[in-house]
């Protein structure tokens, strides 16, 4: 099979049977793999640049492109704005990013200003306490905000219908992708009949079982975490009865390990089964319902307003250019949640990679960009958004006390060295990774 690895073609075809298997001829190259020649009859509609994906990721790029005077479509598959509950935190340099686009007042309005996070004992509520204070004289936002993903979406979603050059499509989905030395012509399925869409590049922002990849034949490489984490939803004041909480707290306690993260109306809790429990039955709601007691007892059941388990990946895409298709978001990498880097980082790669796309669409510059895009994101998304996030995710997995005193100790002496505690803070913040990237040409 030309320009495509056999044995990597056959799993394509089995995870994706339903689409046309399209070989293109061009170069022996692995993104030449694709699928889904257009239809005849269909509809042909041309744009500058396509973006599949609307959420944060496919949205910021598509509101940037667009100011640009870049014309612009993005599309999604599911038939309205993006109501996933996924993220809540939003770090100083997003902050920062999102304001170019008017948005973050509105984060602002709908979340909470968090200036400290925390690594806590249940027991004896000693904890290490990091203050962004510190970065006040790095950034305009020395604080993480705690805000529903959900939001963000909307907001962008509103921005979007106002913007010229920009429209956003639902229930569209891509079904067939194929590209040449001038185009991608993408094949889509509408509400009214298949369509195809002729772009000179598209954004791959589709998240996680991204159909760009598939298309594209991209690999994915990494791995499943073993625990499943369970997120419960509860209006009950945790900092009422817990001394010293922040609104994002990573906790360690005797039967484990949980996670608190305040939103203006409700808690995030973080749980896993207990040892001895499946999955099935750490999800009943008695079972629920003795997690939260072990956090804070109480006479009365607690209100669960949303119980939801989930999956944690780390995984990383080979290169962020398949010729024309670029990809940015969780289409490209996969992290755990610990230290709310994910779609964070999406958002830092949207702002670069619509940089390079104005910079050679309007400004005539090489599509060499986009090899630099890849040199610039992927190490950061390798080294530092994938590395810390298993590094938090694998710290609060730790059970040995002695381990845990030890690391306790550690980390509150970092916080009393003020060099330390600031580089610290650049770090997990994800000022100093931007910092990274932008010093590689």
């Amino acid at each position: 099979m030309p320009g495509c690895d056999a044995a990597h073609a056959l799993d394509v075809l089995t995870i994706d049977a339903k689409f046309q298997l399209v070989i293109m001829r061009r170069r022996v190259r692995p993104w030449h793999c694709a699928r889904g020649q257009p239809q005849l009859g269909s509809i042909v509609k041309e744009v500058a640049v396509l973006v599949c994906g609307a959420g944060p990721v496919g949205l910021v790029a598509g509101l940037r492109l667009a100011r640009a005077g870049i014309e612009t479509v993005v599309i999604d598959k599911a038939q309205g704005v993006s109501e996933d509950f996924r993220a809540s935190t939003f770090h100083p340099p997003t902050l920062e990013m999102l304001d170019e686009l008017g948005l973050t007042q509105g984060l602002i309005d709908h979340g909470l200003v968090s200036p400290t996070w925390q690594i806590r004992r249940h027991e004896t509520h000693d904890k290490a306490l990091f203050d962004l204070s510190v970065l006040a004289g790095d950034t305009r936002y020395p604080f993480r905000l705690q805000c529903e993903q959900r939001v963000l979406t909307r907001l962008a979603d509103a921005l979007a219908r106002a913007t010229p050059n920009l429209q956003v499509r639902y229930g569209v989905e891509l079904t067939g992708l194929s590209q040449d030395d001038a185009d991608v012509t993408a094949t889509v399925m509408t509400p009214d009949g298949p369509e195809t869409l002729r772009a000179r590049y598209l954004v791959a922002a589709d998240g996680a079982r991204s159909a760009c990849r598939k298309l594209t034949g991209m690999t994915f490489t990494g791995e499943t975490y073993p625990e499943t984490t369970i997120l419960a939803t509860t209006p009950f004041r945790f900092e009422d009865h817990l001394p010293g909480l922040s609104n994002v707290n990573y906790v360690w306690c005797e039967q484990g390990t949980f996670s608190l993260l305040r939103l203006p109306e409700i808690w995030r809790c973080s749980l896993y089964s207990d040892p001895d429990e499946t999955i099935e039955q750490a999800l009943e709601p008695a079972a629920i319902e003795r997690k939260l007691q072990r956090i804070v007892p109480r006479e009365v059941p607690y209100e669960v307003v949303e119980i939801r388990p989930y999956r944690i990946h780390r995984r990383l895409i080979d290169d962020y250019r398949a010729g024309r298709v670029l990809f940015a978001g969780d289409t490209a990498h996969l992290t755990s949640p610990s230290g709310g880097m994910g779609m964070n980082g999406g958002i830092h790669d949207a702002v670069n990679l619509s940089d390079k796309l104005v910079a050679v669409i309007k400004q005539g510059a090489s599509e060499d960009l986009f090899d630099l895009y890849t040199r610039q994101r992927r190490p950061v998304a390798e080294e530092e958004i994938l590395a810390q996030s298993h590094a938090n995710r694998t710290r609060m997995q730790k059970r040995d006390p002695a381990w845990r005193d030890a690391e306790m100790a550690r980390l509150q002496a970092l916080i009393a060295d003020p060099a330390a505690h600031r580089a610290h803070l650049l770090k997990s913040s994800m000022i100093s990774g931007l910092a990274r990237a932008a010093a590689v040409t």
